[in-house]
């Protein structure tokens, strides 16, 4: 996640590990995490549904032969980590990860190391600038070669759609044949009173915009790309293992694409 808050101010970053359970958020964190609680018991099943997710797609992608990663708004280091999926499925995996918050970078640089076969980067940047991000991340990763390209929980804190669809169209450009979008993003079609509830809870502890969007505006992030089956789905219904359980509720989407030849 991107993660610029004010002063007194939750940092995004910090929440979400709160969320799921981490060790790096202060009193504020947690005191705005339980205020979304409050307001959206899922949020919690709803952060940690994420993470599985990450850790589903990026086994796909390699069981398909990615071995470079663009991970952007990563969030601070916790369990499964996108280099570590990446590089046990192929120790020379290379993964770009980027976030906004220099304390993300800081804790990333000290916790996250390669393989000694692979590469791991790191770049303090802002969604909203992809040709910035794309142009540093080049210097780590071959864009002639397939690379997964990765938004999961970040597009909200994007408050204006079409703008946010110009910079995934950026983004999305930059991948060549056999090259992959992976988006999640929360629901405002399901359970939308929570949803807009504990929207309006994180904008007023972070300052930052959530703006939560339908199953057919996540869909349209996709455009140009043909969707990996099952398409835009619920976190928990995407290719789901045994540690989901699909029957349970979760107010956020996900899908997969790809570029064709």
């Amino acid at each position: 996640m991107t993660s610029s808050s004010g002063p007194g101010k939750a940092r995004s970053a910090r929440l979400y590990d709160y969320l799921l359970g981490g060790t790096y958020s202060t009193a504020t964190d947690r005191e705005a995490g339980d205020r979304l609680i409050r307001a959206k018991p899922g949020v919690r099943p709803n952060a940690r549904a994420n993470r599985r997710l990450m850790t589903r797609m990026i086994r796909y992608l390699a069981g398909h032969g990615i071995a470079q990663y663009l991970d952007i708004g990563c969030g601070l280091p916790a369990a499964a980590n996108t280099h570590e999926v990446a590089q046990s499925a192929d120790p020379a995996a290379r993964i770009v990860y980027v976030d906004s918050d220099p304390d993300v970078i800081t804790y990333a640089r000290a916790l996250m190391a390669s393989s000694d076969e692979g590469t791991v980067d790191y770049l303090q940047a802002d969604v909203r600038f992809p040709r910035i991000i794309l142009n540093r991340a080049a210097d780590t990763l071959d864009f002639t070669k397939p690379v997964a390209i990765m938004l999961l929980a970040v597009l909200h804190q994007l408050p204006d759609t079409q703008a946010a669809r110009d910079i995934v169209t950026t983004l999305a450009a930059a991948l060549p044949a056999g090259g992959y979008l992976a988006i999640s993003h929360p629901a405002s079609d399901i359970n939308p009173r929570q949803a807009a509830a504990a929207a309006s809870i994180y904008q007023a502890a972070t300052g930052i915009p959530q703006t939560n969007r339908t199953r057919a505006q996540v869909a349209g992030f996709f455009d140009g790309l043909d969707l990996v089956d099952p398409g835009v789905v619920p976190l928990n219904h995407w290719r789901p293992d045994q540690h989901e359980n699909p029957a349970l509720i979760i107010s956020a989407w996900a899908g997969l694409g790809i570029r064709r030849r």
